[in-house]
């Protein structure tokens, strides 16, 4: 799918994730026991990248049956052409699922599930790192590795706040642009992924971008605005979807000035662990805060 395309489908996910605090899980029935075994559903279906992540982390790989075409990871994943973004309710049926996870639902996929008689629980786009949290827990409980989940939680919790204890005290936080898409789509601190960069103690250059929320978090800059605010690290999440990297960065008009640009700040990270509310935030975390530390 474009990323011209994915990014306001992002916003408009987090938007319905938006309705409470537990509104990023909503569950139609109750999988579990009697619709598959003692061990939780005996077959799921992910429609969903992150979840997918989630499963396999918790160990309930073995329980998954088919995940979506953008499910790469873990490499075991049993990877089918099940779009993500436009859920073929016949598709899913055909692999016999107990349970379907999806991230996003355009209007019928959870009441055509309902109406076959299988279980669904949809999973939007988590607003904060403690919704992710509650996600894994979530998966857990539905899948019966509740035990295996706190673990993950636990640990990640700890990784998480060993690295940001790490990073080095600044009189002056540095301040950052983090591009979605080489059209300037970007975050703002109102979303996870902004939240992580907070915990590395850095300033979000596009937060005034979107100072009102219209844009739900993920605004689109113009290349006067960055110039004007002269971020001095950049990190590009669109290395994979679009090509970027430190060169393209420095070869666009005007963009040598920047001081991220000129000292050499371009941190070039993979799409998918810098998109994805999941499991690996830690190792988002990780490249943030390494990039952090090497300023001088």
């Amino acid at each position: 799918m474009p990323r011209k395309i994915l990014i306001p489908l992002l916003a408009a996910m987090t938007l319905a994730a938006c309705g409470g605090v537990d509104s990023s899980i909503a569950m139609s029935g109750s999988p579990g026991v009697e619709n598959g075994t003692a061990d939780g559903p005996a077959r799921i279906v992910s429609i969903s990248t992150v979840a997918t992540e989630m499963l396999f982390a918790i160990g309930a790989g073995d329980q998954v049956v088919a995940v979506d075409s953008l499910s790469t990871f873990p490499a075991d994943a049993p990877v089918t052409d099940l779009s993500g973004f436009e859920p073929n309710i016949e598709a899913i049926l055909g692999f016999q699922p107990d349970l379907v996870i999806i991230s996003y639902d355009p209007g019928d996929v959870v009441a055509g599930l309902q109406a076959a008689g299988v279980e669904s629980l949809l999973q939007g786009a988590s607003m904060t790192i403690a919704e992710t949290y509650g996600q894994i827990l979530a998966l857990g409980e539905i899948t019966a590795h509740a035990a295996e989940a706190t673990t993950l939680v636990e640990d990640m919790k700890a990784e998480m706040a060993d690295l940001a204890a790490s990073v080095i005290q600044r009189d002056e936080p540095l301040s950052y642009y983090h591009e979605l898409d080489d059209t300037l789509y970007t975050v703002t601190s109102a979303t996870f992924i902004g939240e992580v960069y907070a915990l590395a103690g850095l300033v979000n250059a596009a937060d005034p971008a979107d100072a009102d929320g219209t844009s739900l978090g993920y605004p689109q800059l113009s290349a006067e605005y960055l110039l004007d605010a002269d971020p001095d690290i950049i990190f590009l999440a669109d290395t994979k979807c679009c090509g970027q990297t430190a060169a393209t960065i420095a070869d666009r008009p005007g963009w040598e000035t920047l001081t991220a640009v000129s000292t050499g700040r371009i941190v070039e990270l993979d799409d998918d662990v810098a998109s994805r509310w999941g499991p690996r935030i830690v190792d988002f975390l990780r490249a943030i805060v390494d990039a952090v530390n090497s300023v001088d």
